[in-house]
């Protein structure tokens, strides 16, 4: 860790570290009967209060502690959005051990491969995961105990999982009389691991002073703007990168928060939004793709939903302009990665832009938006020159920041800095307002001619066209100009598009050397464990193409 001299005169305030337990102390004592809401994986709603998850989190910090749980220790998650696995996200870290939030979607292999790479101590689970949690234990070696998310009643009557305990049993026995402990703020807290769509993922293990700076940081209302009027829905799983940190923000700012559970499917959402009044919301865009497909279908309307974050993959203009325009909901692009905990930039207009035309401030809000304060970025040439903000420049983005990771957890990769800047392995551009755009991942952009091609703003503009579902470019050798396009599209059910209508339906709005070469339809898009499109799987499915010669 890099130390810094220190002045001769010393600030003279109270030294307190920042911990995570210090934010639930904060929400229950402040805002001690906001709700809490959960749709459960039982079917049933359940309800409590900022107060009640406060005591069941002391509690459940007790309950690691007679399983033997120490600090440094780490404990793995596999649920869904939920008053349980909030309850975790404090006890487990507050109590100084490590949250490990593990992807049910990733390969039964990937999560024996992270659990023992973490070396969990303990697991937990939802009785949706039974089937898994059975179908992998004997693979994972370190864990000492497997603890089911549920009541007595819902316990397996047999099951190969060795020393399966009941979550609420565990509770009911152990006391909330427990005081957080003090440590040091750089303590470790949670570990994420990147989703590995090549090779074995990798871990990022965020500390209680990261954690704790991402969460003052994306609550401010140039980020999330998230506040006690609101009630929000976090849309985004807990087992992805903590939900954008929502778990922490949410309570430190003291809205309310919806928990939605495994039902993710437009019509289950749509109820939830309505009932509960959901402000706001986040997630990703196939998630938004479906509720927004239920809402036109159904000929809905949101009374209260106002506000979305959308990330994790680029927001498609087509989604963003029906959000806006038939919805009425505000879009914030957000872009960020496991390694950055993970917000980096937010979408949105600056009083400069306000009396533009609605095109113009359209076309700013599409792009992935303005780092929030406790983020730098810039971006560089191949050989590591710092490119200008033109808003034209292709580069390589870099990053740093408090909430940035140094290098991955038991320094897999080795030393992943480039000068003290983390290599996003994404191309942007800044323009001179500071705002930036990704263009494509660096493994992802085509190079044509010792030119790039950006592929998100050739997906974009496919999936602008009324008949168009999904769309994805990839890269196909050219014998002359290295690669050329390749568009894969999916249509919409029940629509028709040819190669010659899609191709024309591009004229004027690009370079002409970025027009593809050809379209191929097919019937889904592979996606991976975060719902983005696997464009590695396609470039393989596609390696043998023949793009016209004519």
């Amino acid at each position: 860790m890099t130390s810094y001299p220190m002045s001769p005169v010393r600030g003279q305030m109270m030294d307190q570290p920042l911990l995570i337990s210090s934010i639930i102390q904060f929400a229950a004592r402040h805002y001690g009967q906001v709700e809490i809401v959960s749709r459960r994986v039982e079917g049933d709603t359940h309800r409590y209060t900022y107060a009640d998850c406060h005591a069941r989190a002391r509690r459940a910090a007790n309950a690691l502690a007679g399983l033997g749980v120490q600090m440094g220790d780490r404990v793995a998650t596999l649920a869904w959005n939920g008053y349980r696995h909030l309850e975790l996200y404090y006890a487990v870290s507050g109590s100084g051990a490590v949250l490990h939030t593990i992807n049910p979607r990733l390969h039964p292999e990937q999560i024996a491969y992270i659990v023992n790479h973490a070396e969990d101590q303990v697991l937990f689970f939802d009785l949706t995961f039974l089937p898994l949690i059975e179908a992998v234990a004997a693979h994972c070696k370190t864990v000492k105990a497997f603890v089911l998310l549920a009541e007595r009643e819902r316990m397996p009557q047999e099951s190969v999982i060795p020393n399966l305990l009941c979550y609420e049993e565990l509770l009911a026995g152990s006391s909330d009389d427990y005081e957080w402990p003090l440590f040091d703020e750089n303590s470790a807290a949670s570990l994420c691991y990147t989703s590995g769509t090549t090779g074995n993922p990798k871990g990022a293990l965020y500390s209680h002073r990261s954690t704790v700076l991402h969460s003052y940081g994306s609550a401010m209302p140039n980020a999330l703007n998230v506040a006690s009027i609101d009630t929000v829905l976090p849309v985004v799983p807990m087992f992805h990168v903590n939900a954008w940190g929502l778990p922490y923000s949410v309570l430190l700012s003291g809205a309310k928060m919806v928990f939605p559970g495994a039902a993710l499917d437009g019509k289950s959402l749509y109820e939830l939004f309505e009932t509960e009044k959901v402000t706001f919301s986040a997630g990703v865009p196939t998630v938004w793709l479906g509720l927004i497909n239920y809402v036109l279908q159904n000929g809905l309307t949101f009374s209260t939903f106002r506000r979305t974050v959308i990330g994790g993959s680029a927001c498609p203009p087509a989604m963003m302009d029906t959000l806006i325009d038939k919805l009425d909901v505000q879009v914030i692009h957000g872009w960020g990665m496991t390694e950055m905990s993970p917000l980096g930039t937010t979408g949105g207009l600056q009083a400069k832009h306000l009396a533009l035309p609605k095109d113009e401030q359209r076309k700013i809000l599409q792009k992935q938006g303005h780092a929030i304060y406790g983020v730098d970025m810039k971006i560089v040439d191949d050989a590591g020159v710092e490119l200008p903000w033109d808003g034209a420049t292709y580069g390589h983005l870099l990053v740093k920041g408090p909430w940035i990771i140094a290098r991955y957890f038991k320094n897999e990769g080795g030393d992943v800095l480039q000068d003290g800047w983390f290599p996003t392995g994404d191309v942007a551009t800044i323009d001179s307002d500071g705002t930036m755009q990704i263009t494509d991942r660096s493994k992802d952009v085509i190079k044509s001619g010792g030119e790039w091609i950006g592929t998100i703003d050739l997906e974009n503009i496919a999936m602008s066209h009324p008949a168009v579902l999904q769309a994805a470019c990839i890269g196909i050798a050219h014998p002359r100009w290295d690669e050329r396009p390749l568009l894969l599209v999916v249509r919409r059910p029940g629509q028709e598009v040819n190669r010659e209508d899609l191709l024309k339906f591009f004229e004027g709005k690009i370079a002409k050397f970025w027009m593809p070469d050809d379209v191929a339809f097919i019937e889904a898009l592979p996606t991976g464990a975060t719902g983005k499109i696997q464009k590695n799987k396609l470039r393989e499915q596609f390696k043998e193409y023949k793009l016209p010669t004519a």
